[in-house]
């Protein structure tokens, strides 16, 4: 099992399309996956559950996976988070 934290990157923090790409790059690992955020643990591959939490950019995620190809998810999950969803904005410009 892995636990590791991390931090939403992208200004406009976890809005339904970074929640889309997150349930879609986990959904491709058979591990399970959970968030855990201000006392909630939601499924990551539930679209749902993941947009409940409206986790703003600051915000410290627990990531947990559990299952035979956990490393590999936890990667690229935590590859997709550190590059802000591809929309990560500096002095203004988009």
């Amino acid at each position: 099992m892995i636990k590791e934290k991390i931090t939403i990157v992208n200004d406009a923090g976890l809005h339904a399309r970074p929640a889309a790409a997150l349930v879609k790059v986990a959904s491709k690992y058979e591990s399970d996956f959970y968030i855990h955020l201000y006392g909630y643990k939601v499924n990551g591959k539930s679209i749902l559950g993941v947009m409940t939490l409206a986790a703003e950019k600051g915000a410290e995620l627990e990531l947990e996976l559990d299952g035979p190809d956990e490393e590999e998810a936890f990667e690229a999950i935590s590859e997709l988070i550190n590059d802000g969803f591809g929309e990560v904005y500096e002095d203004g410009d988009e």
